[in-house]
């Protein structure tokens, strides 16, 4: 059996720079990953695919099926056969914004390719990414990076590895394409320079206001980890609904998450640190 983790991903900041007549958007972000996230289990014989962990429902009842399109995808580019048995232990909730299912597809290739000794910047592993989705190839690298165009184009940065990080999430889940979609299409300029934490400070996400229209508590959760310990960075990530806070300290993220728990029980909550 291989094990490969599926670190969730943050975005530090998401600057929105245009729409692209491909459907896309042209963007910059500053990816960073977490120490927690899902879990790939894969074993080489008879197909099939299993979910256990506490968001393993509201997967199957979505539908949402990237690992085992992976595992497809992959036969196809390197001619092998696709008979795989793969448990998805699914920590993360879904449609929250933290790359679940980019994550889960990366970490299946990843998986694939320690299975048949596939480099992992082989650049048709890399173009099974790209093919997976914007985020998967972020996901693959699972470091630190700027991504450009549809967030593909990467460059890895010195990350803010060991930083203490609380994740919290309302239990709403937010449509991508509708975040998107509601986009006012104002460029308003690029992600900075110099190191990662001051250009996230001086950053922003630009797909938080159409994202608080389609779900309002995203505002509530902001406020929550603005208000408590003193945080160093508080922003949402991708397109919602989870959001984040760095903190200096693990006493600090500890205070943060006993607030928020006691004033705001139905809420997930997730003490991590950046990878």
């Amino acid at each position: 059996m291989i094990i490969e983790k599926a670190p969730a991903k943050i975005n530090l900041a998401l600057h929105v720079r245009a729409r692209r007549a491909d459907g896309y958007h042209e963007i910059e972000t500053l990816f960073a990953f977490l120490t927690d996230g899902d879990e790939v289990r894969l074993t080489q014989g008879s197909s099939g695919f299993d979910i256990d962990g506490p968001f393993a429902a509201d997967l199957a009842a979505d539908g949402d099926n990237l690992v085992m399109l992976a595992v497809k995808i992959f036969a196809q580019k390197f001619d092998l056969p696709s008979e795989i048995s793969i448990v998805l232990q699914k920590n993360l909730p879904i449609a929250s914004g933290i790359g679940g299912g980019s994550a889960d597809a990366a970490a299946t290739l990843r998986a694939l390719a320690r299975l048949h000794d596939v480099p992992l910047d082989d650049r048709r592993l890399i173009a099974c990414a790209e093919t997976l989705g914007s985020d998967v190839p972020a996901c693959l690298l699972g470091r630190s990076a700027i991504g450009t165009g549809r967030g593909e184009q990467l460059k890895p940065l010195a990350g803010l590895s060991g930083t203490p990080v609380l994740l919290v999430n309302p239990r709403v889940a937010v449509s991508t394409a509708t975040v998107f979609s509601a986009w006012d299409g104002g460029d308003r300029g690029p992600i900075g320079n110099g190191p990662l934490l001051d250009r996230a400070r001086s950053g922003r996400n630009d797909l938080e206001a159409p994202a608080r229209v389609a779900a309002p508590v995203i505002g509530e959760v902001l406020d929550q980890l603005a208000q408590y310990a003193d945080p160093m960075l508080v922003r949402m990530s991708g397109s919602g609904a989870t959001c984040f806070a760095l903190y200096e300290t693990d006493r600090d993220r500890g205070i943060a998450m006993a607030a928020i728990r006691a004033s705001r029980p139905g809420w997930w909550c997730l003490e991590s640190t950046l990878a």
